[in-house]
């Protein structure tokens, strides 16, 4: 069974569940722990969500931009975003689209996009400083530079600095993961306009079919009708890409295109 399709209906933030995920995995309290007490720290330090998040991820980068990024070992970060990069290509992002990838971080996918498509048609966007600058890293070990891809620090997810129907493809991965639904919805509310009119915007984000809720201020858990009614409220056709389920990823995807879809 797809790791997407396990314990749906759990509320991750719940006594019972934490208790129950202690039990089984007690080698991972320690580090919980450690992110509860960061998290309480930031917290008091920082109440926007950019600010907050971009201290953690200033935090995780710190001691590995490859693990900020999600990925615990140098294979998984290699496999991630070569699973990414599959899948837009199986779907037809084509050399000659131009692609904006929102949150993307040390460009674990990026740099395959970036090598696929033609010189200038990349653009990443993220809102730490930090691992744009493990991104400049990555570019120069990749030999990518003639490439000029576009790397953009953000306070927001307005695109308010990006031109009208521009970017047949946008790409967002781990990022609504960690988004509260003010920020999915400021996001929804503004891709359109970037979106060229056959372009579409895949994202990916925790899935429940239970109580949506958060772990932290790190983790969010939505259901799938949430996003789809919020993309719908935006003039926004939105749909669960089935097929990405069957993929060895914890994470559901969603595809919004004008319209009534792609």
């Amino acid at each position: 069974m797809p790791p997407a399709q396990k314990n749906l209906t759990a509320d991750r933030s719940s006594l019972l569940h934490r208790a129950g995920y202690a039990l089984r995995h007690p080698q991972r309290v320690p580090r919980h722990l450690l992110r509860a007490g960061r998290d309480a720290w930031l917290r008091m330090r920082h109440r926007d969500h950019v600010s907050y998040y971009r201290a953690v991820m200033r935090s995780d980068t710190a001691r590995n931009p490859q693990a900020a990024v999600g990925s615990r070992s140098h294979e998984s970060w290699l496999r991630l975003g070569k699973m990414q990069f599959d899948y837009l290509v199986q779907h037809g992002l084509a050399p000659g689209d131009r692609l904006l990838e929102i949150g993307c971080g040390n460009l674990r996918a990026g740099w395959r996009f970036i090598d696929h498509l033609e010189p200038g048609a990349y653009h990443g966007i993220d809102i730490s400083p930090d691992i744009l600058a493990a991104a400049r890293r990555t570019l120069i070990e990749r030999d990518l530079r003639d490439k000029v891809p576009h790397l953009s620090l953000v306070q927001n997810l307005t695109f308010d600095f990006l031109p009208d129907a521009h970017f047949r493809v946008v790409h967002a991965h781990s990022v609504f993961s960690h988004s509260p639904l003010d920020v999915v919805d400021e996001c929804l509310a503004h891709v359109g306009r970037i979106l060229a009119p056959d372009g579409w915007f895949d994202f990916t984000f925790d899935r429940t079919t239970g109580p949506e809720h958060q772990v932290l201020r790190e983790d969010f858990y939505y259901r799938t009708e949430t996003l789809v009614d919020l993309a719908a409220r935006h003039g926004l056709a939105a749909r669960l890409m089935d097929d990405w389920e069957k993929l060895p990823h914890g994470q559901s995807k969603i595809r919004v295109t004008h319209g009534t879809g792609h």
